[in-house]
């Protein structure tokens, strides 16, 4: 088994690509609900993301709450790995 310490993760970095991840996801759920694909999704997300809805206006709002979401989620997840992986012995 190799003892080697894992690379640790740049949080920001990490979060970054979360952020856009998670932005462009919310973005075109918004979009493809006005034709009602995923149109349960985008209500269940509605009552998180402020002035998300099925409307192209919408969609940008949920790619903006997407990307704030997202990357607060994954600095969180690169400390926690960071924290966990990266500091055994």
């Amino acid at each position: 088994m190799n003892k080697e310490k894992p690379m640790p993760l740049c949080m920001w970095s990490f979060g970054v690509a979360l952020g856009i991840v998670w932005a462009i996801m919310m973005l075109f759920a918004g979009w493809a609900s006005i034709y009602g694909w995923g149109a349960m999704f985008v209500s269940t997300m509605s009552s998180v993301y402020i002035g998300y809805e099925p409307s192209f206006g919408g969609g940008i709002v949920g790619g903006i709450w997407g990307f704030v979401d997202g990357f607060i989620g994954g600095v969180l997840l690169a400390f926690f790995y960071n924290l966990i992986a990266c500091k055994r012995k």
